[in-house]
């Protein structure tokens, strides 16, 4: 788990801490908080989870209140949608994204509309964990970003997390959320270490409220889940060469903070959105139709878009890393615009 880290006058005054180990303290803080609060899915209990985001949480509350499932993702969704409507609040793990397509039935047709189609006498607080984007060599099947999907749909929640700090934060306030919440975790991100100051800590991150990951003046890049970090590298990059550059995390697709997008584009006159899911029809396409419409006047260049090639994910290392953005590619279009 996390490591305190202290200052020279011998106060904690940082950790360094993963995504996953911030994802887990998250869960087991609402599970002590709340009775309602579950986790089930494949190999969460026992195994710890494919991520090892639910590691130890077996231990500390017992076989009720985290379960291994049968490998039916259709089933224990469902089973979720069911126990949410009756006063529970379920937090399911899918092992990854793709395979959310099995339970497309539950999420989309009934978790996104009971609240609604019940007038407002049901609702469903249910997370479904899953995992997105390529680079661990896994192949077409286990490597998609379809974060577009989710936030097509009326009554659902999409969240995309890029930090330790908004992995812990967004989570504790999807599980306190009444309304289904999608909740995607980069799969590169869980392992990763960084280190965090305790005044970055905070309880919850209210969902629909996007953070400004670096101030600058000559082009604003909003970036979603992997490509935040990504993006702030070429940023840290173009620095060197006199281009200020802005960084935008949304943080969530669903609700989508469009004053704080927009704000920043009107300040820097020039926007790139970058996101690892596939470009056409995607993410990148809707964030960038929302600048366009409500900033028109305020840009002096084209609104880019950087995103994942229209192709399935490869296998082969050398093509998997050609679809997924990178900081050349990124830097190299924030250089075209300004």
């Amino acid at each position: 788990m996390s490591t305190q880290m202290k200052t020279p006058d011998g106060q904690v005054g940082s950790r360094e801490i993963t995504c996953a180990e911030a994802l887990n303290e998250a869960m087991a803080e609402e599970m002590e908080r709340d009775d309602r609060v579950f986790v089930m899915g494949e190999d969460v209990a026992v195994a710890g989870g494919v991520w090892k985001v639910t590691a130890g949480l077996l231990d500390r509350f017992g076989p009720a209140r985290v379960r291994d499932t049968p490998i039916s993702e259709a089933g224990f969704v469902g089973l979720g949608v069911g126990a949410a409507m009756t006063g529970m609040r379920p937090i399911v793990e899918l092992m990854f994204g793709d395979f959310a397509a099995l339970a497309a039935e539950q999420i989309v047709n009934q978790a996104a509309k009971i609240h609604y189609m019940s007038g407002g006498k049901f609702t469903v607080p249910l997370v479904v964990r899953m995992s997105l984007g390529a680079g661990r060599r896994l192949a077409a099947q286990h490597s998609q970003s379809l974060q577009a999907w989710w936030s097509h749909i009326p009554g659902l929640k999409v969240v995309l997390p890029s930090h330790p700090v908004e992995c812990k934060g967004l989570l504790k306030s999807a599980i306190r959320d009444d309304n289904p919440v999608i909740f995607l975790e980069d799969k590169m991100m869980h392992r990763e270490k960084y280190t965090v100051a305790d005044s970055e800590w905070q309880e919850t991150i209210p969902l629909g409220k996007a953070g400004v990951k670096r101030t600058g003046s000559h082009v604003t890049v909003i970036a979603t889940s992997s490509m935040v970090p990504v993006s702030l590298t070429a940023a840290d990059t173009l620095a060197a060469e006199g281009i200020e550059v802005e960084v935008i995390d949304p943080r969530t697709l669903t609700p989508l903070d469009e004053e704080t997008l927009i704000g920043s584009v009107k300040k820097t006159s020039r926007c790139v959105v970058v996101d690892e899911g596939y470009q056409r029809f995607g993410v990148t396409a809707e964030i960038a139709s929302v600048v366009a419409e409500q900033a028109f006047y305020d840009l002096e260049a084209p609104v880019r878009r950087i995103g994942a090639m229209d192709v399935p994910v490869p296998f082969s290392p050398a093509l998997e890393d050609a679809t997924v953005p990178d900081v050349e590619r990124i830097a190299q279009v924030i250089r075209e615009i300004v």
